[in-house]
């Protein structure tokens, strides 16, 4: 279950709480003039899990090796007025956080270029698609709301409506990623014995 929203932070307050990096993780988002609200993440749950890992997997094989893009789980990202924690964030290559010798920076302080939510049963989507919405305003060029319940993906691009995607439709990915994938695709990882045919 969702934690209670602890309602009258700063954002500087609540990055300073000690218990925000555990998991679940929390997340803030405005509530009123120069202040907001910390609320804790559902807890990822099986399918939820196993869609994560395989996507960031299917992302990384691709874009990882020839340094394009690298897809990070449960990256807090903190830019505008929120501290989000998407469930996957694609990062370009040139964006990624690193040092001269190429060692990753703990702290990201800015937008994923492709945010990816997988929603929990107990999410509101509402919230979901707010924090999307949140990250395509500040330079985030593609958004995913993922419902394993009714196996569609809703895609976010900048200055679109946002399309519904089901069964064999190819899915836009970040551009200069060359992954080829449709939701039947993607939730087919949630089969884990195949049924055999004859």
């Amino acid at each position: 279950m969702t934690a209670t929203p602890i309602q009258s932070l700063t954002l500087e307050a609540f990055l300073k709480l000690p218990y925000i990096e555990e998991s679940p993780a929390w997340e803030y988002t405005p509530a009123g003039e120069h202040t907001g609200q910390a609320r804790q993440k559902s807890m990822p749950q099986t399918q939820h899990s196993r869609l994560q890992f395989k996507l960031c997997e299917a992302i990384n094989k691709i874009s990882e090796g020839q340094e394009i893009a690298c897809a990070f789980p449960e990256l807090r990202c903190t830019f505008g007025d929120r501290s989000l924690v998407p469930d996957i964030s694609v990062l370009r290559w040139n964006r990624i956080p690193m040092t001269p010798e190429g060692d990753l920076i703990n702290k990201f302080n800015s937008f994923p270029d492709w945010t990816i939510e997988i929603l929990s049963p107990d999410q509101s989507s509402n919230r979901v698609a707010a924090n999307i919405l949140h990250c395509l305003k500040h330079g985030s060029e593609l958004g995913w709301s993922i419902d394993p319940r009714d196996r569609s993906i809703l895609v976010f691009r900048p200055k679109q409506e946002p399309v519904i995607f089901a069964r064999s439709d190819r899915l836009p990915v970040l551009a200069g990623i060359d992954l080829e994938t449709s939701p039947t695709q993607i939730f087919d990882w949630l089969k884990m014995k195949r049924i055999a045919t004859h």
